[in-house]
C-alpha cells in the first residue's frame, strides 16, 4: 500500500433507469462515501434524455450530506431551457457543475449553443459566480479536433469563457496527462486539470468504450487483457494493479485530484483507494467485501 500524502478524490455516477437501479446506486454511493470525496457528479444524457434522473439523484446525494455536481449538456438547448434548467438546479442547492457540449445524436438539428465555451459562458452570464463550473479536456485530443493545439484552444476558451477547473477523459499513460498540462499552461491555461480515471474490470467494454471516445489504450495493456480472453478474476487483478500504478504517478507528479467514473459500482474505486491508502484505516475492509 502507498503512503504518500491523501489526494483529493471525485466520483462519476449515471441516472439509473429502473426503481432497482436506484436501489443499487444508493447501496453504492454509501459504499464509497468513506472516501470523502469532494464531490459526486451525475451524467447527463445526450440532448438532456436523462435529466429527471440526474437531478433525482443529485438531489439525493445532496440529501446524504455530499456536495453533488449535476453533468449539463447543451446540444440541441436553448436559452430558455438552460434559464430553466439552471433555476432548477439552483432552487435544489446545487453549487457545481459539469458543462459539456455533448454527444451529437443522429439528426442534430442544432440549438442556441455551438461548443461548451458558450455554455459555459452563458452559466456565468446568468448565474454570476453561483455555480463552480467543471468542464471536459482530452489529454490524447479530442477525437473530432483538428489538432492537438486546436483541442487545447478548446479548453483555453472555455476557460475565459468561465470554466473553474477540467476534467480529463480517461486514458493509461500518465506521460500523455504530463505532457497535455505542460502544453496547455504554454498555451495560457492554468485552471486544475483533474484526472479521470476508470478501473479495469471488463476487457471488451474497456475496448468498446474507448473505440468510441478516442481514448488511447496501449498496446501492452490491450495485449494482456486479450490473453486473460474470459477469465475475469485475472482481468481483475491486472486492471487493479494497471490503475493504482497510474494513480500513484499522477499523485506523485503532482496531479490536483483524481475523478473516479465509477459505472455505479463500488468495489473496484474502493480496491484501486485502498492500495493508494485513500481509505480511513477502520474503513479498508469495505473494499474486500464490497
Amino acid at each position: 500500500m502507498f503512503s504518500t500524502p491523501r489526494i483529493p478524490v471525485s466520483l462519476e455516477f449515471f441516472p439509473p433507469k429502473t426503481p432497482e437501479g436506484a436501489d443499487k446506486l444508493r447501496l453504492v454511493r454509501q459504499q464509497l462515501y468513506p472516501l470523502q470525496p469532494s464531490f459526486c457528479s451525475v451524467t447527463f444524457g445526450a440532448g438532456g434524455s436523462t435529466q429527471a434522473g440526474t437531478f433525482r439523484a443529485v438531489c439525493e446525494i445532496l440529501g446524504e450530506g455530499v456536495p453533488a455536481a449535476s453533468h449539463f449538456t447543451c446540444i440541441n438547448a436553448t436559452r430558455d431551457t438552460v434559464r430553466a434548467q439552471l433555476a432548477t438546479l439552483k432552487a435544489m442547492g446545487v453549487k457545481r457543475l459539469v458543462a459539456l457540449r455533448g454527444d451529437l445524436p443522429e439528426g442534430y438539428g442544432g440549438g442556441d449553443f455551438v461548443y461548451a465555451s458558450d455554455l459555459v459562458a452563458f452559466i456565468r452570464a446568468e448565474t454570476g459566480d453561483d455555480f463552480h463550473i467543471e468542464v471536459a479536456c482530452y489529454p490524447e485530443t479530442h477525437p473530432q479536433a483538428h489538432s492537438p493545439q486546436a483541442d487545447i484552444s478548446a479548453l483555453l476558451a472555455k476557460q475565459n469563457a468561465g470554466a473553474h477547473s477540467a476534467i480529463t477523459q480517461y486514458f493509461y499513460n500518465s506521460d500523455a496527462y504530463f505532457r497535455f498540462a505542460e502544453e496547455a499552461q504554454a498555451m495560457g491555461v492554468h485552471i486544475p486539470l483533474v484526472p479521470g480515471i476508470l478501473p479495469i474490470t471488463n476487457a471488451a467494454q474497456l475496448l468498446r468504450f474507448s473505440e468510441a471516445c478516442g481514448a488511447e489504450i496501449p498496446r501492452w495493456i490491450r495485449l494482456r487483457l486479450l490473453g486473460y480472453g474470459d477469465d475475469i478474476e485475472s482481468i481483475k487483478a491486472f486492471g487493479l494493479q494497471v490503475v493504482t500504478d497510474l494513480c500513484e504517478q499522477l499523485r506523485a507528479g503532482g496531479a490536483p485530484g483524481l475523478h473516479f467514473y465509477t459505472l455505479n459500482q463500488s468495489a473496484p474505486t474502493l480496491a484501486i483507494c485502498e492500495e493508494l491508502g485513500l481509505l480511513p484505516l477502520a474503513r479498508t475492509s469495505l473494499a474486500r467485501v464490497a
